[in-house]
Formats: C-alpha cells, structure tokens, sequence
C-alpha cells in the first residue's frame, strides 16, 4: 500500500453527505446518557495489570482518526508502545525530566497548581497500564527531502486527542494524559522522523482496585456557556 499523502493544488471531489436524522426524542435520551457516562470521565494514576483487548484501543485510534483538521492534513501519529525495554527508557526519561521539573523549572506558581493534585515525580503508569500509546504532531509534511506545511497542528492533535480519551472512556476504559516537559527523548527513543514532535503520552488500562482520584468538582454549565 503506498503511504498517505496529501493532495495539492487539486479540490477533493465532492460525495454526497445524508445521513439519517435521529427523531428529536431518541437524540435527546442519546444526549443525555453521553452527559453522565462523560460526567464519570477521571484521569487515572494508577492501574491493573489486568489485560485489555488490543481492539479496544485500536479503535479508539479509529476513532480519534476521524477528528477534523486543518486542510483535511491529518497531522498525527499514534505510537502504541509494546516492548517492556522501550516502555522503561521512556518511563526513566519521563521521571528525570520531571525531577529537574520539580525541583524548579516548572517554577513556583505552576507547582503551586499542581498542589491539590498529589502528582510528583514518580510515574509507574508509564510501565504499569497494559498499553502506553504516544501521540505525536507532524509539523510538516515530507516529500523525500521537501517540507509541505501543515496547518492548524496544535489545534487539530488536540481535539483528535480529545475523541481518544472520549472513546476510550465510553470503551471502559481509563487513561492518563502525561506531558512530560520537554517530550524530545520520545521522538529519539522511538526513532520517529524529525517532522514528528510529541504531544502526549497516554498509558490506558483498567484502574487498579485500589485506584483513588482528587476529589474534584468540574465547573457548572452557567460558569462555561455565555449566550449572547
């Protein structure tokens, strides 16, 4: 299969788009139960052992592969990270990039924030969870040794995260969303090409039985809808 590139100075053909409309009553219920399973959504530190269905991931992936971005330019690579020897250089690279972090770099306010979370330099999930999934942004598009921009990186990996971790959840499963900074070592202990930079790391499993999260109250609806 020749590998996907993006198509330039020509127009996508246009296809038909009609999907089915949901009757108004049975949109609201689906509405209503996609609020309170995603009201359950936390971000888990701790993990089982217990295997997961490889298939569950990949279509989480799948899933997160039909987010929209810039010019259709899909600027995104997910690395499912299998091997036990990769997964603990990343997870040792992880823990001293995080060392010098914390005792400093992060600076006074940002550590301050991170407070009510209990988070440190200690990041066992990162071997612990069955799967360890890197996400990285191409910045660029290579040609052999010619660069075609891509737009919207940032914004269009963001939301493709964003499907992954909803997908995942509605899956039953739990994540973490890890960014250590800087994530160079990734892109060196995977040997991803240099177009590639990382944008998070994201062990997935079952939470561990004696798994606890920061109680936590997320914001109402009147503190982040305006209607104007």
């Amino acid at each position: 299969m020749e590998p996907w590139s993006p198509i330039h100075g020509r127009p996508f053909a246009p296809v038909p788009y009609r999907p089915a409309r949901m009757p108004v009553d049975e949109s609201l219920q689906v509405a209503t139960q996609l609020r309170h399973r995603m009201q359950q959504r936390r971000t888990v530190r701790q993990f089982s052992p217990d295997p997961v269905p490889e298939q569950l991931v990949l279509d989480a992936i799948a899933v997160a592969a039909t987010a929209p971005s810039g010019a259709h330019q899909q600027p995104w690579t997910f690395v499912l990270v299998r091997d036990p020897d990769v997964r603990a250089r990343i997870r040792a690279a992880a823990e001293e990039e995080e060392r010098i972090s914390y005792e400093g770099r992060l600076g006074d306010e940002w550590l301050s924030a991170l407070l009510p979370l209990g988070t440190d330099t200690h990041k066992p999930h990162l071997t612990d969870a069955p799967f360890l999934l890197v996400v990285f942004e191409q910045r660029y598009y290579l040609d052999g040794d010619t660069q075609h921009k891509h737009y919207y990186v940032g914004e269009s990996v963001g939301i493709a995260v964003g499907m992954l971790l909803t997908a995942l959840h509605l899956s039953g499963l739990a994540a973490l969303t890890h960014t250590p900074s800087p994530m160079r070592f990734l892109a060196e202990v995977l040997d991803r090409p240099r177009n590639e930079k990382a944008f998070a790391v994201i062990p997935i499993g079952y939470p561990a039985d004696d798994a606890v999260v920061p109680d936590l109250v997320r914001k109402g609806m009147d503190q982040v809808v305006v209607e104007r």
